[in-house]
């Protein structure tokens, strides 16, 4: 399996960050304390292995998004600064260790993603699905977003995860189908599109999100939203893609808050019942406000 570090993208000038993009670094007794809590528990936090942005506003607000099945990917996605290689044998104490921190944290919602566990027939889904229920055993009050993987299109993995019937099912279309190569190689648009369609026969709530800055026009940009309102998408996503290293895929555009202003009246035009989109925003940015 080829490794990220190895991997090398065509050698680009990189744009000035603007103003807008500049954020506070962590900071404050919550995120103090949240970060002491996921170490205690050996757990892993998306906001940490992929950089998020937003760490320092939402771990303080006592929010963040536990990721599940280790810490590295199988996949080597040209934007996303998770681990590509090995990963460890399933750890089946994870999930019991995330409700008790959900519990702690009296969180009113909770989201859950993880890595791609390609090498596994179900894909991890089985410890999706013993989280969700862990969860709801100590924390029943608490609502679940889960945001998944693909599952390379095993709908039987997908299927032990609605059957535990989380809240909101989030899988990210991420791009634009001309850019899938370059941006998610492993993945295919059209599979996405039908996981979504097929999470709705629970009449669960579906969300997904994108990134711009990667080399897409507007045009697709509208494109991608009319296709996910095809399949009866309700939330949508939409944030400024930010080149974690040097060996990831260039920032080709800065996209203004006027335009993400743009992207979102026009989303919720085509029927979204939510849109969260700006810069800074990510798959979780503001998750527990955009269900209703």
């Amino acid at each position: 399996m080829q490794k990220k570090d190895s991997i090398r993208f065509p050698v680009q000038e990189r744009i000035r960050k603007p103003e807008w993009l500049k954020v506070k670094l962590p900071s404050g007794k919550n995120y103090v304390d949240l970060k002491k809590l996921v170490l205690k528990n050996t757990l892993n936090t998306v906001c940490e292995d992929a950089r998020c942005p937003n760490i320092a506003e939402c771990w303080e607000r006592k929010t963040a998004t536990f990721m599940i099945l280790g810490d590295v990917c199988t996949r080597s996605c040209g934007f996303c600064s998770v681990k590509t290689g090995k990963p460890e044998p399933l750890d089946w104490g994870e999930p019991d260790r995330v409700g008790d921190v959900v519990l702690k944290l009296e969180l009113n919602h909770a989201v859950i993603t993880s890595v791609n566990r390609d090498e596994l027939e179900n894909g991890g889904a089985e410890i999706y699905a013993l989280t969700i229920k862990k969860i709801k055993e100590k924390n029943p009050h608490c609502r679940i977003e889960v945001l998944i993987p693909d599952f390379c299109g095993n709908w039987d993995a997908l299927r032990i995860v609605l059957d535990a019937k989380p809240d909101i099912l989030n899988h990210n279309i991420e791009t634009v189908p001309r850019l899938y190569k370059l941006v998610r190689p492993q993945a295919k648009y059209e599979r996405t599109l039908e996981l979504l369609k097929i999470s709705k026969v629970q009449n669960l709530t579906t969300k997904s999100g994108f990134m711009v800055g990667l080399g897409e026009e507007d045009d697709e940009v509208y494109d991608i939203m009319n296709d996910l309102r095809k399949v009866d998408c309700n939330i949508l996503t939409i944030g400024q893609y930010l080149q974690p290293t040097n060996n990831h895929l260039p920032v080709t555009r800065y996209v203004t808050p006027e335009t993400f202003k743009d992207y979102k009246k026009i989303g919720l035009e085509m029927g979204f019942k939510h849109v969260e989109s700006g810069a800074l925003v990510r798959s979780s940015y503001h998750a527990d406000k955009q269900f209703t």
